[in-house]
């Protein structure tokens, strides 16, 4: 476990993947009422977004608890750790104080590729979500659990919880956790043996934070084209409820420029792990944009702007094509953030990777 008490606190308040590289070959704040005669308060008009909002972030998962803080969390390109920061706005994200709040094994279990933490509040404790391999076995990964019982998460302890078990010991990774009337489940990436794929997405009920009932459905493989460049990858997936659908995310293929994200949908009525109530997109919903200058995006979640309504897209994406080696080993993967559309159907309208606000180019 790793204490956090004794890492620096951000400021108070005013204030994957060139994966399976060889694996497989080898194995809101409540308002307050208004009255008659009250005129209601206009809602905060959030400034311009900040892009990009956090550099060498990938695989970001943006959390607004009810304390009104916004939580970040993502991959580092040295995947060794697991940090933190928090803000009272999306754009403060990019300004406030980072602290690390997990460490990597030297040795053993949780030791290598620290990959795409999720921290989630369930039943008054905070959980991150983590892949992890042995330091010995690099390519071994495995879903692992940490919790931390404290209502602050940069205070506290954080208890390794232990592995995610699944239906069998093969590669897996990118958990996300979500509710559905009164149901928890677990959502992540993993490949099946016998598969002509690297990692598909699949479902299950949770009977504890860190266990899983059982069974396990796959909800997606990657049979199309665009999921199959370079590897045929379903991860990272994120579950957004809106306007009586489930709409379920995920990217594909190899994490280049040719990285991009599926879309899933149930209607909300649904059996949820019934895969064949599961419709998926034919085609990305959201790809690299020359015009832009915005490549391989992916992995994203989503989160609710300052004024408690507007839907907000988070993903991570490069500045350039042109990767000089493996793409695992490149870190500007950064972090982006931008409203999110919706349709007189009520699809969501993910639009184009939105070009920088912000100057530089390789970090």
């Amino acid at each position: 476990m790793s204490r956090a008490a004794d890492l620096p606190e951000p400021p108070p308040p005013p204030a994957r993947r060139l994966l399976l590289k060889s694996a497989l070959a080898a194995g809101a704040v409540a308002a307050a009422p208004v009255t008659a005669h009250a005129t209601p308060a206009a809602r905060p008009k959030a400034a311009p977004y900040v892009n990009p909002l956090v550099r060498n972030r990938a695989d970001p998962h943006i959390t607004r608890h009810t304390d009104g803080f916004y939580y970040f969390t993502a991959t580092v390109p040295e995947y060794d750790r697991i940090i933190l920061r928090r803000s009272r706005t999306l754009n403060g994200l990019s300004r406030t104080a980072e602290s690390v709040v997990w460490r990597a094994h030297p040795t053993g279990d949780m030791g290598a590729h620290i990959w795409a933490p999720e921290m989630h509040r369930v039943g008054g404790k905070w959980y991150i979500y983590f892949a992890a391999a042995p330091a010995e076995d690099v390519w071994a990964i495995r879903i692992w659990v940490l919790e931390n019982a404290h209502p602050n998460p940069f205070r506290g302890v954080w208890v390794e919880k232990g592995r995610i078990k699944t239906a069998w010991e093969t590669f897996s990774l990118d958990a996300t956790t979500f509710t559905h009337r009164g149901t928890r489940y677990l959502a992540w990436a993993q490949h099946e043996p016998g598969m002509d794929n690297n990692t598909a997405i699949w479902l299950s009920e949770m009977d504890s934070p860190a266990t899983l009932t059982g069974p396990q459905v796959r909800l997606s493989t990657p049979e199309y084209a665009w999921e199959r460049i370079g590897f045929a990858v379903n991860e990272g997936a994120y579950v957004l409820k809106r306007n009586g659908r489930l709409f379920m995310t995920y990217s594909a293929s190899a994490t280049d420029a040719n990285y991009c994200m599926g879309l899933l949908t149930a209607d909300e009525d649904s059996d949820l792990m019934d895969p064949a109530n599961w419709s998926k997109s034919p085609v990305p919903v959201f790809t690299s944009n020359d015009t832009t200058e915005q490549y391989g995006p992916g992995h994203n979640c989503f989160t609710v702007a300052e004024d408690g309504v507007t839907d907000v897209l988070v993903y991570h994406a490069r500045q350039y094509k042109e990767i000089d080696g493996d793409p695992l080993h490149d870190p500007n993967r950064h972090t982006r953030i931008q409203r999110l559309g919706w349709r007189p159907d009520g699809t969501p309208d993910f639009g184009v990777p939105v070009a920088d606000t912000a100057s530089g180019q390789r970090a």
